[in-house]
């Protein structure tokens, strides 16, 4: 079995890429950074979702396991993709939600329905040792620019970029989901991804459609 190592210590998200992984004809088994002893901050000093991604991801191989990591977040188009990779603390304080949601409706306060589009994005970075058998697919494959700038060879590292448009509302709507959820409708379910059933959002959403992706893309390496 594959040992795979996401550079999180987010039990949520572990369980959702193994119950993925799982299914896949080649097995497998996710572990954490503290599942193999590693306990320091890594630094996302990236100016890209797929940079950030790139250095998370990087980590485990040094210890030769298949390193994995995704960075995602939103971006406005008013806002010339902000707040972007910066969506976490927007506000200043990383984490704070609430901050970060009502500096978004002041910052787009002025802006008209019509010019309120944006998108959920999601990177999904897998970096494979040098000495492994792995070849990924040129179609998945990380820019030469970021290879060449962290010395990886562009046919061991996976890269998967989901997305998801909506339009940014000018108040919070309903109770379910995290983050800026309550601020992205998605119009063709008519509703912000607070307001409908996970099982929509799953469907459409920019981390389930780099899943998919994920998944197909592994498939065609397992063959």
């Amino acid at each position: 079995m594959n040992k795979i190592v996401l550079a999180s210590n987010n039990r949520k998200k572990i369980a959702e890429f193994e119950t993925i992984l799982g299914s896949l004809p080649s097995k497998y088994q996710v572990q954490s950074l503290k599942d193999i002893g590693y306990t320091e901050d890594i630094e996302e000093n990236g100016s890209t979702f797929a940079e950030n991604s790139l250095i998370k991801a990087i980590v485990p191989t040094k210890f030769g396991y298949i390193g994995m990591a995704d960075d995602s977040g939103l971006t406005v188009d008013a806002l010339n993709g902000a707040p972007g990779i910066f969506s976490a603390r927007y506000a200043g304080g990383h984490g704070d939600d609430k901050a970060n949601r009502d500096l978004l409706l002041e910052n787009l306060a002025d802006v008209p329905d019509e010019k309120r589009g944006g998108a959920f994005v999601c990177v999904i970075t897998m970096v494979f040792p040098e000495d492994s058998d792995a070849v990924v697919p040129e179609e998945y494959r990380i820019s030469a620019e970021l290879a060449e700038k962290y010395g990886v060879s562009p046919e061991k590292v996976l890269s998967i970029h989901g997305e998801c448009r909506g339009v940014i509302t000018h108040d919070e709507r309903g109770e379910g989901g995290f983050g800026y959820d309550c601020l992205f409708c998605y119009p063709e379910f008519g509703g912000t991804f607070a307001e409908i059933t996970q099982e929509q959002k799953n469907a459409v959403s920019h981390r389930g459609n780099a899943m998919r992706m994920l998944t197909e893309a592994l498939k065609r390496m397992s063959k």
